[in-house]
């Protein structure tokens, strides 16, 4: 490339951004500061504020430490990126992300936020990053002539600081309790504030149990950021009505817990759903999708099932799973085919859960699903029943298959992987070295 050809881009980068931040403060004319941030593995907000005289300056890029893709659940560093010594923290050069400059929940008149990417010298994005992870699996379905379509479904608990307890609704129950009232309305308002694609908040079956509805979006990346923004947006509201808003998979022993169901198509180049088809007979694009995603779900679960808890959720005890393997209209299963007419049919993805990075589980659900389309034919599709290996119920053993899987540790970058796994166990040793008050109460 030459040097003016890698100006323009940076030239029409520069006057993009111009355009988009003198759009927000014409709106928002009494902003003052903008909150800047990366995503770090988790899907936590790792960033600075900075003074809005300072917002144009960023399309030139600012800079963080490459260790916040390294940074356990507390924020410190389980290890340094690949090539790098134990204490050097070099930097890299972070970018503004195209339409993410949006009020902030925390003061929205004077505050703004707006999200980073990472980006390495040569330009291209940073490995670790777990928006990259993502964006490197879509280019292969880009050049298979493919185009995901995904709508997240995210559940999460509103529990009152004051009181424990909440009254039970039951399964989309309408006359939302009062409580809650001013709390959705809010929500609901903000994210339309951020311009964040919600289209529903529906009462889940358990008590306090709440799922908020994403619209479907050919934009996957941007999916995957609205679901953390939202998240993120959920927690501060819910804050300020004296709530707690919990996205843990498993967040209480004796009630369901919470998970992220990504409903997933592909479009071809015109736009139509190539999984189209009757659902009592799947075209043999939905089979091979379903049967690469059950093939590699045991690698899968390391990712999708990030923490300790994760598992809680996955099984109903130590030896039998909670989910299934696929079915129809099944919400048992761990991939549900939904009603739907036939031009809509579509795959609903339940194992991840809602405290997932949805970058990295929507990484590994595309994976398996290009796995399907690049290693499993026809023939050996009709002669296999579609059926998934055993999952891995503790998270060891799940870290051991993702380890073995060269298919998924490659698709998802080798030094993210490697990283991954580092970070895992990591987090694995310091839990087992918790000795909880149940556990001392039992040598009484």
């Amino acid at each position: 490339m030459t040097q003016s050809a890698s100006i323009k881009p940076a030239q029409e980068r520069t006057k993009a951004f111009a355009e988009e931040v003198r759009r927000y403060l014409q709106a928002h004319p009494e902003t003052k500061h903008i909150d800047i941030y990366l995503n770090d593995v988790n899907g936590a907000f790792r960033g600075k504020r900075i003074a809005v005289d300072s917002l144009l300056s960023l399309s030139a890029g600012c800079y963080f430490p490459q260790s916040v893709y390294a940074m356990d659940h507390e924020g410190k560093p389980f290890s340094q990126a690949p090539g790098h010594d134990e204490y050097d923290e070099p930097d890299g050069l972070c970018l503004p992300v195209a339409g993410t400059l949006r009020p902030c929940a925390h003061d929205p008149q004077h505050n703004a936020q707006l999200l980073l990417t990472m980006k390495q010298a040569d330009g291209s994005g940073y490995a670790l990053e777990p928006r990259v992870v993502l964006a490197n699996v879509l280019q292969k379905f880009h050049y298979h002539g493919l185009f995901p379509v995904a709508a997240p479904e995210i559940e999460f608990y509103l529990v009152s600081k004051a009181q424990q307890e909440a009254p039970a609704q039951g399964c989309f129950y309408m006359p939302v309790p009062s409580d809650y009232t001013a709390f959705i309305e809010a929500l609901e308002q903000a994210a339309a504030d951020q311009k964040l694609p919600l289209s529903g908040i529906v009462c889940e079956a358990e008590a306090g149990q709440f799922e908020l509805n994403l619209k479907h979006a050919k934009d996957i990346i941007g999916i995957c950021e609205s679901v953390l923004a939202l998240r993120r947006l959920t927690s501060i509201v819910a804050d300020k009505f004296g709530y707690q808003a919990n996205f843990m998979a498993k967040p209480f022993s004796h009630l369901a817990g919470n998970g992220l169901h990504f409903h997933i198509s592909l479009n071809d180049r015109k736009g139509e759903n190539v999984f189209a088809s009757p659902a009592e007979a799947l075209n043999e694009m939905t089979q091979l999708c379903l049967a690469g995603m059950l093939q590699t779900m045991p690698a899968a679960v390391a990712v999708i099932a990030p923490h300790v808890n994760s598992f809680r959720r996955l099984r109903k005890n130590l030896n039998e799973p909670l989910f299934s393997s696929w079915g129809y209209n099944k919400r048992s299963a761990a991939l549900r085919i939904p009603c739907s007419d036939d031009n809509n049919r579509r795959i609903e993805y339940r194992l991840a859960g809602a405290d997932v990075n949805p970058y990295l589980a929507m990484a590994v659900i595309l994976t398996g699903m290009l796995y399907g389309l690049e290693n499993i034919d026809s023939d050996t599709l009709k002669n296999s029943a579609l059926f998934a290996p055993e999952l891995p119920l503790f998270q060891h053993v799940a870290i051991v298959e993702f380890q073995q899987s060269h298919y998924m540790t490659e698709s998802l970058g080798e030094a993210f992987s490697r990283q991954w796994v580092t970070h895992k166990l990591s987090e694995l040793a310091w839990f087992e070295t918790i000795v909880t008050q149940e556990e001392a109460a039992l040598s009484r």
